[in-house]
Formats: structure tokens, sequence, C-alpha cells
């Protein structure tokens, strides 16, 4: 049986209080959450001075004690690049371009706005539909 697992962009998204009250309820649920970022990694990250440390990000994936190894740093890379050739049922971002890319490279992860005023229903329905599926 396939695993449920979906994605959260951090900035705009997962930093989110609402947000993240829903990624813990996910996890209470067994849903598998990862975090799929455009931040750099600590290799990368002198590459943009304005961010110089990922702790803010650290703090709400310890606080959801979402492992730090579920998270993953695009370092500024199209997300869809990381998402083509995984099973995430989705991927919640406030990125346009990034979920119009996920569509564009026909990933199988679905692309959600957490600008939608139904983020969290659409959510929901792409769970269901996977857990019928499997």
């Amino acid at each position: 049986m396939q695993k449920n697992i979906v994605s959260f962009d951090f900035d705009s998204t997962l930093s989110r209080k609402d947000v993240q009250e829903y990624a813990k309820q996910l996890i209470e649920r067994g849903i598998d959450v990862w975090v799929v970022t455009s931040r750099y990694d600590e290799l990368h990250k002198h590459r943009y001075p304005h961010n110089p440390t990922n702790d803010d990000l650290w703090e709400v994936v310890d606080e959801l004690n979402i492992p730090r190894w579920k998270v993953r740093f695009t370092c500024m890379e199209s997300k869809s690049l990381y998402l083509l050739y995984t099973d995430v049922i989705w991927h919640l971002d406030d990125d346009s371009v990034e979920l119009a890319e996920i569509r564009y490279n026909k990933c199988t992860t679905v692309a959600i706005s957490v600008k939608s005023s139904s983020w969290k229903q659409k959510c929901e329905r792409y769970i269901e539909r996977s857990r019928k599926n499997n």
C-alpha cells in the first residue's frame, strides 16, 4: 500500500499558524508530512545573505515533530523538479510560479495554493482520493 505523503512550502505557507495546525492534524492522522522549500541549504545559504540562517524554519519543523531529514531545500531551483518522481499527493504553496511549474511539468503531485479560500478542503479531497485508489 502506498503511503500518504504530502508536502508544504515553508515561507508564507507552513510559517502560518493555521497551516501549522493543519499539518499537526495530518501528522496525528498518520499522514507523512514533508517540507519542500526553495530556500538554500547549509552549503549554499551564503548565496542569500538576507536570510543567513534557517532558524525560523527549524523552529517550526521541530515544534511539529517533523524529522529534519524530511525537509528538502531546492536552493532556488523549481520544486517541480524535486517533486516530479515522487509519490507526494499534493504540495501546498503560496507561489503561483512554483504551482504552475508543478502543473506544467506534469508532476503527479497536485499543486494547491494556500491563497485559495478552500485550500484545506482541496487538500482533504486529494487525500481521500488517494486513499480510495490504494
